[in-house]
Protein backbone atom coordinates (compact mmCIF):
# COMPACT_ATOMS: atom_id res chain seq x y z
CA UNK A 1 0.00 0.00 0.00
CA UNK A 2 2.90 2.04 0.42
CA UNK A 3 3.33 2.55 -3.24
CA UNK A 4 -0.88 3.08 -3.21
CA UNK A 5 -0.23 6.19 -0.85
CA UNK A 6 2.79 7.61 -3.46
CA UNK A 7 0.73 7.21 -6.75
CA UNK A 8 -2.05 8.84 -4.84
CA UNK A 9 0.01 11.99 -3.96
CA UNK A 10 1.59 11.98 -7.23
CA UNK A 11 -2.14 12.84 -8.65
CA UNK A 12 -3.03 15.07 -5.96
CA UNK A 13 -0.22 17.49 -6.64
CA UNK A 14 -1.00 17.40 -10.30
CA UNK A 15 -4.97 18.21 -9.28
CA UNK A 16 -3.65 20.78 -6.57
CA UNK A 17 -1.14 22.57 -8.90
CA UNK A 18 -3.86 23.42 -11.30
CA UNK A 19 -6.13 24.13 -8.86
CA UNK A 20 -3.86 26.69 -7.41
CA UNK A 21 -3.43 28.24 -11.04
CA UNK A 22 -6.85 28.33 -11.40
CA UNK A 23 -7.43 30.28 -8.20
CA UNK A 24 -4.47 32.61 -9.22
CA UNK A 25 -6.82 33.13 -12.39
CA UNK A 26 -10.32 33.17 -11.16
CA UNK A 27 -10.18 33.38 -7.42
CA UNK A 28 -12.89 31.43 -5.41
CA UNK A 29 -15.75 31.96 -8.01
CA UNK A 30 -16.45 28.70 -7.16
CA UNK A 31 -17.71 29.56 -4.10
CA UNK A 32 -20.89 31.06 -5.18
CA UNK A 33 -22.18 27.12 -6.94
CA UNK A 34 -24.43 25.91 -5.33
CA UNK A 35 -24.02 22.07 -4.38
CA UNK A 36 -26.40 21.11 -7.25
CA UNK A 37 -24.14 23.40 -9.43
CA UNK A 38 -21.13 21.48 -8.23
CA UNK A 39 -22.53 17.94 -9.19
CA UNK A 40 -23.63 18.84 -12.66
CA UNK A 41 -20.27 20.21 -13.14
CA UNK A 42 -19.17 16.36 -12.18
CA UNK A 43 -21.86 15.00 -13.92
CA UNK A 44 -20.24 16.65 -17.02
CA UNK A 45 -16.91 15.62 -16.90
CA UNK A 46 -18.14 12.09 -16.11
CA UNK A 47 -20.53 11.44 -18.98
CA UNK A 48 -17.54 12.98 -21.42
CA UNK A 49 -14.92 10.63 -19.94
CA UNK A 50 -17.70 7.74 -21.00
CA UNK A 51 -18.04 9.02 -23.97
CA UNK A 52 -14.65 8.87 -24.53
CA UNK A 53 -14.38 5.43 -23.62
CA UNK A 54 -17.35 4.51 -25.98
CA UNK A 55 -17.02 6.90 -28.86
CA UNK A 56 -14.45 6.21 -32.05
CA UNK A 57 -13.93 10.00 -32.73
CA UNK A 58 -13.14 12.60 -30.38
CA UNK A 59 -13.59 15.86 -31.41
CA UNK A 60 -12.08 17.86 -28.68
CA UNK A 61 -8.41 17.09 -28.19
CA UNK A 62 -8.76 16.70 -23.75
CA UNK A 63 -8.10 13.29 -22.87
CA UNK A 64 -9.35 11.20 -19.95
CA UNK A 65 -6.84 12.79 -17.38
CA UNK A 66 -7.98 16.53 -17.08
CA UNK A 67 -11.60 15.15 -16.82
CA UNK A 68 -10.46 13.21 -14.10
CA UNK A 69 -8.95 15.77 -12.95
CA UNK A 70 -11.53 18.27 -13.14
CA UNK A 71 -13.66 15.73 -11.56
CA UNK A 72 -11.31 15.67 -8.46
CA UNK A 73 -11.18 19.20 -7.98
CA UNK A 74 -15.01 20.14 -8.14
CA UNK A 75 -15.54 17.42 -5.28
CA UNK A 76 -12.83 19.43 -3.28
CA UNK A 77 -14.90 22.50 -3.81
CA UNK A 78 -17.84 20.84 -3.52
CA UNK A 79 -16.62 19.23 0.33
CA UNK A 80 -15.46 22.67 0.62
CA UNK A 81 -19.00 24.67 0.33
CA UNK A 82 -20.69 21.50 2.09
CA UNK A 83 -18.59 22.44 4.97
CA UNK A 84 -18.72 25.83 4.51
CA UNK A 85 -21.64 27.00 2.70
CA UNK A 86 -22.61 28.75 -0.23
CA UNK A 87 -21.74 32.58 -0.38
CA UNK A 88 -23.00 35.33 -2.58
CA UNK A 89 -19.69 36.49 -3.57
CA UNK A 90 -16.17 35.23 -3.35
CA UNK A 91 -14.89 34.97 0.21
CA UNK A 92 -11.79 32.86 -0.18
CA UNK A 93 -8.22 34.18 -0.67
CA UNK A 94 -5.63 31.58 -2.46
CA UNK A 95 -4.49 30.55 1.23
CA UNK A 96 -6.91 29.65 2.75
CA UNK A 97 -8.84 28.07 -0.42
CA UNK A 98 -5.96 25.71 -0.49
CA UNK A 99 -5.37 25.03 3.16
CA UNK A 100 -9.41 23.85 2.82
CA UNK A 101 -8.58 21.73 -0.09
CA UNK A 102 -5.75 20.38 2.01
CA UNK A 103 -7.99 19.55 4.43
CA UNK A 104 -10.67 17.83 2.41
CA UNK A 105 -8.17 15.94 0.31
CA UNK A 106 -5.97 14.49 3.44
CA UNK A 107 -9.90 13.43 5.07
CA UNK A 108 -10.64 11.98 1.64
CA UNK A 109 -6.82 9.96 1.28
CA UNK A 110 -7.68 8.73 4.38
CA UNK A 111 -10.79 7.09 3.97
CA UNK A 112 -9.20 5.91 0.86
CA UNK A 113 -6.38 4.28 3.18
CA UNK A 114 -8.61 2.99 5.63
CA UNK A 115 -10.65 1.12 2.89
CA UNK A 116 -8.02 0.40 0.65
CA UNK A 117 -6.78 -1.97 3.98
CA UNK A 118 -10.43 -3.66 4.27
CA UNK A 119 -10.55 -4.39 0.64
CA UNK A 120 -7.04 -5.68 -0.16
CA UNK A 121 -6.47 -3.15 -3.18
CA UNK A 122 -9.20 -4.40 -5.12
CA UNK A 123 -9.29 -1.34 -7.38
CA UNK A 124 -6.40 -2.29 -8.94
CA UNK A 125 -7.97 -5.18 -10.83
CA UNK A 126 -11.00 -2.73 -11.92
CA UNK A 127 -11.23 -1.49 -15.45
CA UNK A 128 -11.05 2.58 -15.66
CA UNK A 129 -14.28 2.17 -17.55
CA UNK A 130 -15.44 0.44 -13.96
CA UNK A 131 -14.42 3.42 -12.28
CA UNK A 132 -15.79 5.75 -14.77
CA UNK A 133 -19.28 4.06 -14.06
CA UNK A 134 -18.92 4.21 -9.75
CA UNK A 135 -18.39 7.47 -10.16
CA UNK A 136 -21.62 7.90 -12.56
CA UNK A 137 -23.14 6.14 -9.83
CA UNK A 138 -22.19 8.00 -7.35
CA UNK A 139 -23.52 11.43 -8.85
CA UNK A 140 -26.71 10.01 -9.32
CA UNK A 141 -27.27 8.76 -5.99
CA UNK A 142 -25.77 12.70 -4.90
CA UNK A 143 -28.73 14.10 -7.03
CA UNK A 144 -31.15 12.30 -5.37
CA UNK A 145 -29.99 12.80 -2.27
CA UNK A 146 -30.26 16.45 -3.36
CA UNK A 147 -33.53 16.16 -4.46
CA UNK A 148 -34.02 14.60 -1.33
CA UNK A 149 -33.19 17.86 0.68
CA UNK A 150 -30.02 16.34 2.36
CA UNK A 151 -31.81 13.35 4.21
CA UNK A 152 -31.52 9.54 3.55
CA UNK A 153 -32.83 6.37 5.34
CA UNK A 154 -29.56 4.23 6.03
CA UNK A 155 -27.04 5.38 2.64
CA UNK A 156 -23.84 7.88 3.84
CA UNK A 157 -24.51 11.29 3.33
CA UNK A 158 -23.09 13.64 0.06
CA UNK A 159 -19.99 14.25 1.23
CA UNK A 160 -18.90 10.45 2.03
CA UNK A 161 -20.04 10.12 -2.00
CA UNK A 162 -17.87 13.02 -3.29
CA UNK A 163 -15.25 11.53 -1.21
CA UNK A 164 -15.61 8.42 -3.06
CA UNK A 165 -15.50 10.04 -6.27
CA UNK A 166 -12.37 11.65 -5.75
CA UNK A 167 -10.99 8.01 -4.76
CA UNK A 168 -12.25 6.36 -7.85
CA UNK A 169 -10.95 9.62 -9.75
CA UNK A 170 -7.36 9.01 -8.39
CA UNK A 171 -7.52 5.30 -9.11
CA UNK A 172 -8.84 5.71 -12.77
CA UNK A 173 -5.75 8.69 -12.84
CA UNK A 174 -3.07 5.81 -11.65
CA UNK A 175 -4.76 3.23 -14.20
CA UNK A 176 -3.99 5.77 -16.94
CA UNK A 177 -0.84 6.70 -16.07
CA UNK A 178 0.38 2.93 -16.26
CA UNK A 179 -0.97 2.62 -19.51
Amino acid sequence: MADTSAQYDAVITQCRDLYIKKMKDYGSAWRILRLPSLTDQIFIKAQRIRGLQQNEVQKVDEGQQSEFIGIINYCAMALVNLERGVVEQPDLELEEAVKAYDEKIALTKQLMMDKNHDYGEAWRDMRVSSLTDLILQKLLRVKQIEDNKGKTLVSEGIDANYQDMINYAVFAMIHLGEA
